[in-house]
């Protein structure tokens, strides 16, 4: 996976390539030419789908460096440095753009013990259901040494990580729909998909930098792995992910990604509007359009008349004497 620092602006920025719209033009020449080293040369060949997350408790972990999964050997990571933590991305129109949010967590009573089933089972892992109280079980997940992950529903850390990895993955499959809808259409928008991981932070909080926030991680990668796997698949290869190591923040469900939507200025009709309904307005004007009216048909009528006037006239003085010195 390639890593690299990028500034806030510059996260912006390389967004906005990476969808297939101009970067801003307050971009400075060292800023661009450190988006050249990353970005494909070629303008035509913009992926126009990037999915960005944001993972909190992944500082100074090597394990995404040192993962070899195909899924992220592609993937951009990127450590935001500045003083402030937002990243800023400008879209255009809602017809040029589809924004989807991951943020949106299913809640408890949505979330049924056959899809945890499910769910660990997708993982290659396993759910034991507790019969005491619903979507209270244990998730078994393998790890790459043989080992496993097993967390319980009814720990407040260990709840936090599985919903969030399981609402993360189910609305990357509702983006995976939503993009299969919106390639039928005869232009295409760009996508952007964004959101915000922070199971990982809270197995830190709950059990410190030991082996299961460690492993935590592993259970996240091998996750995305998958699911980009089949994102891949969906969009035909022509998606980019960017894995962004985010700061603290006021809510967990608020990133560092802030997307604004450029405003589209109306259609504007060259018609007459009349601002306010006034009676005395209204016959002031229709006394001023028939007055104008009669005196163009009047001066029409004069000019009318007058030249058929000095028709006759040019007539007699030009026909007259040849006429008459004929008859002499």
């Amino acid at each position: 996976m390639q890593t690299t620092t990028f500034s806030p602006s510059e996260v912006g920025a390389a967004t906005s390539v990476l969808l297939g719209f101009p970067p801003p033009f307050v971009l400075s020449a060292a800023s661009s030419s450190k988006l050249n080293e990353v970005l494909m040369p070629n303008p035509f060949n913009r992926p126009r789908a990037v999915l960005m997350l944001e993972v909190t408790g992944t500082e100074g972990t090597q394990l995404i460096l040192d993962s070899d999964n195909s899924a992220f050997s592609g993937a951009l990571r990127i450590k935001v440095v500045g003083d402030e933590q937002r990243v800023d991305i400008q879209l255009p129109g809602d017809d040029e753009a589809s924004l989807v949010s991951l943020n949106e967590e299913s809640s408890d009573t949505e979330c049924s013990d056959k899809e945890l089933a499910d769910f660990a089972s997708w993982l290659g892992g396993s759910y034991v259901e507790d019969a005491s109280q619903p979507s209270n079980g244990e998730f078994s997940f393998p790890l790459a040494n043989g080992a496993y992950l097993r967390l319980h529903m009814s720990e407040r850390a260990d709840r936090k990580y599985t919903m969030n990895l399981f609402s993360l993955i189910y609305n990357i499959r509702r983006a995976m729909e939503l993009h299969e809808v919106l390639s039928k259409r005869e232009q295409t928008p760009a996508e952007l998909i964004i959101g915000k991981f922070v199971g990982i932070k809270a197995l830190q909080d709950q059990y410190g930098g030991e082996s299961i926030a460690q492993n935590g991680l592993e259970v996240f990668i091998t996750s995305i792995s998958k699911i980009f796997d089949s994102l891949q698949a969906a969009y035909q290869g022509q998606i980019c992910g960017v894995i962004v190591e985010g700061g603290p923040a006021t809510s967990e469900l608020e990133t560092i990604f802030h997307v604004k939507v450029a405003s589209q200025s109306s259609a504007r009709w060259l018609e007459e509007t009349v601002p306010s309904v006034d009676p005395i307005k209204i016959a002031e004007v229709a006394f001023v359009r028939m007055t104008l009216a009669w005196i163009t048909g009047i001066i029409l009528l004069i000019a009318t008349l007058l030249g058929v006037s000095f028709s006759m006239l040019a007539y007699v003085i030009l026909y007259v004497p040849f006429i008459l010195s004929t008859l002499t």
